[in-house]
């Protein structure tokens, strides 16, 4: 791994990071709030960082367009899993310098989540933090819900020569698809669509009511499918079926594949409706939701379709956002959530989970497996949309289920070390490394990870790192062949 060349193009994007406080700073300065002076140091400290990290390169005598051409796979790995701890690392220091959190690793644990969209949250009382922190954490959903790296291929054209590497180490799915020729080209279209979305939701929860502070940072956390809400009560708070309803339909559309709303734009609406992956997603939403609908009304609750429903999605999203304490419904619908919390949403949006995709191709290795097993002699060529899938994406989606299955089961392990429960555990493991945000017990919706210990707030924050990058790219970070010729 050329070193000095990861840190060039980290230094860039961290210099991006450290800039998009600016707007903050301006909530900040509007509302006469301490929290001003916390975001200038932060920026000067991401400044001061990223001249620090580029300064190799021209010590070197290297000019920065030379090493952007030696960007292959392991310098991809680099720059993806490193940039996102360096922003994370400097995105952290707002919530520090202003005294909203109890310590780093609070600060940290916060940031991290927020970059991640996982949506789990350390503060206790949202409602008295200043508004300028409120939207850096918004902010900080919205540009980890496309994607860092994704958001520099748009803005730096000299990336895109070689960003196909750090693209593929960064969009979720079982194949980066570029939906245009031209990879800078992609990267602008993605974040088009992302932000026609952010405002399209923006303008309707305004409509319900909302004002548009409000509405811009649940439209930021809705479309990345993170879950940060400005309210301590989350979607509960505002007491509005409109809201809700709005909020189902965007997290519904922010968990579909983003390629496939390409294939609306060029009129071919028979590509959309025939794509498994999608049938797949919609068909779980609506059999789960009716499936706790029926056992919650039998079980003394009601008819509570829209709840069942707006739950549903905001955890196979992963987006996290809560209009009731589930915690409370029966054993079979938090079950449910477990699973959901595991399936994810599709390959491609922004959503985290196993994702539906690879769903399908285990589901197509078993079926594959049983009829050669009745049947010897078959050739048996398994597909996904009508396309062959080959064995390089089968043994790839069997070893991300082997090591998602191994990292639940070891961070469990360790979490119980620190004396916390089975049930918490397990969940906080879950929802950390598929990034859904709240879990079940003691981290369930109506309660925040404040109280972990701070070796489990590390690990966590790690695993949400390792969820939103496929695992992978983080388990090469620490993998020795990543550094050696």
């Amino acid at each position: 791994m050329r070193i000095k060349t990861v840190l060039a193009v980290q230094s860039l994007i961290c210099f991006i990071v450290s800039f998009a406080m600016i707007p903050c700073v301006f909530v900040s300065v509007q509302d006469g709030t301490h929290d001003r002076a916390a975001f200038l140091l932060s920026i000067s400290a991401g400044v001061i960082l990223s001249f620090l990290m580029i300064l190799p390169m021209f010590m070197a005598g290297e000019k920065f367009s030379d090493s952007i051409k030696k960007i292959g796979i392991r310098e991809g790995i680099g720059v993806t899993g490193f940039t996102w701890i360096f922003a994370s690392s400097i995105g952290a220091l707002p919530y520090y310098f202003a005294s909203v959190v109890n310590s780093y690793v609070d600060a940290f644990f916060e940031t991290m989540s927020g970059f991640t969209t996982t949506g789990a949250t350390v503060l206790e009382e949202i409602q008295t933090a200043p508004r300028g922190i409120l939207l850096w954490r918004s902010l900080t959903h919205w540009m980890g819900g496309m994607g860092i790296i994704v958001l520099s291929l748009a803005v730096l054209p000299f990336l895109g020569l070689r960003g196909i590497e750090l693209y593929k180490a960064e969009v979720p799915g079982v194949n980066a698809e570029k939906v245009t020729p031209r990879l800078q080209q992609t990267a602008k279209r993605l974040w088009l669509l992302y932000i026609f979305l952010t405002f399209s939701e923006t303008a309707l929860l305004m409509l319900g009511g909302m004002n548009f502070f409000d509405a811009f940072n649940h439209s930021c956390a809705t479309i990345a499918t993170g879950g940060f809400s400005t309210k301590n009560d989350s979607i509960a708070y505002f007491q509005s079926p409109y809201i809700e309803w709005v909020i189902i339909i965007f997290m519904f559309l922010s968990g579909v594949n983003f390629s496939l709303y390409f294939l609306l734009f060029a009129k071919n609406f028979t590509e959309f409706y025939k794509d498994e992956e999608f049938k797949l997603y919609a068909k779980i939403i609506i059999i789960c939701s009716i499936a706790i609908t029926i056992k919650l009304y039998f079980s003394g609750f009601g008819f509570m379709f829209r709840e069942a429903l707006f739950h549903v999605i905001s955890i196979m999203t992963t987006t996290g956002f809560v209009s009731q304490d589930y915690n409370a419904w029966p054993e079979f619908a938090k079950f449910i959530f477990v699973l959901l919390m595991f399936t994810g949403a599709s390959g491609g949006s922004t959503g985290g989970g196993f994702k539906i995709s690879r769903i399908i191709i285990l589901g197509r290795k078993l079926r594959t497996e049983f009829t050669k097993l009745l049947h010897p002699r078959a050739v048996i060529v398994p597909r996904l949309n009508e396309r062959p899938l080959n064995d390089n994406t089968m043994n790839a989606t069997i070893a991300f289920f082997i090591l998602f299955m191994l990292l639940v089961g070891v961070g469990t392990l360790i979490t119980t070390a620190c004396d916390v429960d089975i049930l918490t555990a397990l969940t906080g493991v879950l929802t950390c490394l598929s990034n859904v945000g709240p879990g079940l017990n003691f981290l369930g919706p109506v309660d925040n990870f404040s109280a972990l210990p701070a070796l489990v707030k590390w690990l966590f924050a790690l695993l949400m790192l390792a969820g939103r990058l496929e695992l992978f790219a983080v388990a090469l970070l620490v993998y020795p062949g990543t550094y050696k010729k």
